[in-house]
């Protein structure tokens, strides 16, 4: 996984931000990503603007279904506000359409769809973090 050398010399973890209403997955992730990521996570687009207001994230990974607000949207008004921060949209629900679209208004690293497993969520995130 990408490590960086803060100004102290000490190595860090790139920083994660998980959206998503499914606090069982978020806890899956957090746990399969442990000592890989360091993992905040948000139960909506409202909580994760406040852990957006308080830290630089490297990457964020979004739900695109939750309650408050479409994971899309979120993710296009991430693109204005952190330009430099990788987005990642997960979706058990839309369109081949509506994806193609949405990496264009987002500008997104990468799609999820859900189901996914532990082992497409690594690839998308090295993918991420590689461009």
């Amino acid at each position: 996984m990408t490590e960086t050398i803060s100004n102290s010399g000490k190595t860090t973890l790139p920083w994660l931000l998980v959206v998503d209403d499914e606090i069982e997955f978020m806890g899956f992730v957090r746990e399969a990503l442990e000592g890989e990521f360091e993992v905040k996570t948000a139960r909506s687009t409202s909580e994760a603007e406040i852990h957006l207001g308080l830290r630089a994230f490297d990457v964020v990974l979004a739900d695109h279904l939750m309650p408050g607000g479409m994971g899309l949207d979120f993710l296009m008004r991430t693109r204005e506000h952190f330009p430099k921060m990788k987005r990642i949209l997960m979706t058990g629900s839309l369109s081949s359409d509506l994806i193609s679209r949405a990496q264009e208004l987002a500008d997104l690293s990468s799609y999820l769809i859900k189901p996914i497993t532990i082992k497409q969520l690594r690839r998308a995130l090295l993918r991420a973090l590689a461009h």
